[in-house]
């Protein structure tokens, strides 16, 4: 099992599989590698490399004050010079976009281009709701099988979706206990992340525009509530050269392995070069 150890102490978890292009996968705010588990049978000509994040996954976890945007920044630039990497591409589902934006900002010199799936440098209210109620906390659900049937019905915002999906999702993220499911993730990064109570929102159209330059794509589920269709349009605006798509029947987020999104990530890698 690969991991690194951070500057910081920490023990993470990554994968590192196939040859050509470096591509570090960076996961939403709770999950970790596995979110890419439909996408990388895809994804043709690359170094597929996912890093679980501190506190999910397989990584240890660590003091909540740590479980912050620019330390795992900092991690993922620390996992890529573990690997002797000077430069990689990152594929950013959600909080994993915002990381790259940091890093567009930060150290862009490491990075060879960007992909952006259902994120972008304005967070829709309505979506902040639905993460601030689940985030931290234990489902409802008893079983596996009450979450597969919930889900389904409840996540009206993703159409035609196969219940072997649904389940494959509850069962990499949800651990059956006598008690019920529990999360798999450190339940404190409700505190790190929701702090005292709401902060103001910062300005991320600064770190938007630091990708100037890097061949960029972005992503984004037609039905998603945290992405609005007028942040997607000024990013399309202020980026004419982008790799853009809208994936029909999806929320935040698209799976990955849709037939838009692949053909966009197609796209995008053909021009990292």
């Amino acid at each position: 099992m690969p991991r690194f150890t951070t500057s910081d102490g920490l023990s993470l978890h990554y994968d590192d599989a196939g040859a050509g292009t470096p591509v570090l996968c960076l996961a939403g705010l709770t999950r970790d590698g596995r979110d890419f588990d439909y996408v990388a049978p895809h994804l043709d000509g690359v170094r597929l490399i996912r890093m679980d994040y501190r506190g999910r996954g397989r990584s240890d976890w660590g003091d909540p004050s740590c479980y912050t945007i620019p330390v795992e920044g900092r991690d993922a630039l620390e996992l890529l010079d573990h690997l002797g990497l000077d430069r990689a591409a990152v594929l950013g589902t959600s909080r994993g976009g915002l990381i790259a934006m940091v890093l567009a900002a930060t150290a862009k010199d490491r990075l060879s281009g960007v992909a952006l799936n259902d994120i972008g440098p304005e967070i829709a209210d309505a979506g902040l709701d639905v993460i601030k109620g689940y985030l931290g906390r234990n489902p409802v659900w008893k079983s596996h099988d009450e979450a597969v049937a919930k889900r389904a019905v409840a996540m009206t915002a993703f159409e035609g979706v196969p219940e072997s999906r649904w389940r494959a999702e509850v069962e990499k993220f949800y651990r059956e206990t006598e008690a019920g499911l529990e999360i798999t993730y450190d339940p404190k990064l409700r505190d790190a992340v929701l702090g005292d109570g709401a902060q103001p929102a910062a300005d991320l159209w600064p770190l938007f525009d630091a990708l100037e330059g890097v061949p960029l794509c972005a992503i984004r589920g037609a039905n998603s509530d945290l992405l609005s269709e007028g942040t997607f349009a000024e990013m399309k605006a202020r980026r004419p050269d982008m790799i853009a798509t809208e994936v029909p029947g999806r929320g935040h987020v698209p799976f990955l392995d849709e037939p838009e999104a692949l053909d966009a990530l197609g796209r995008w890698i053909a021009a990292l070069g």
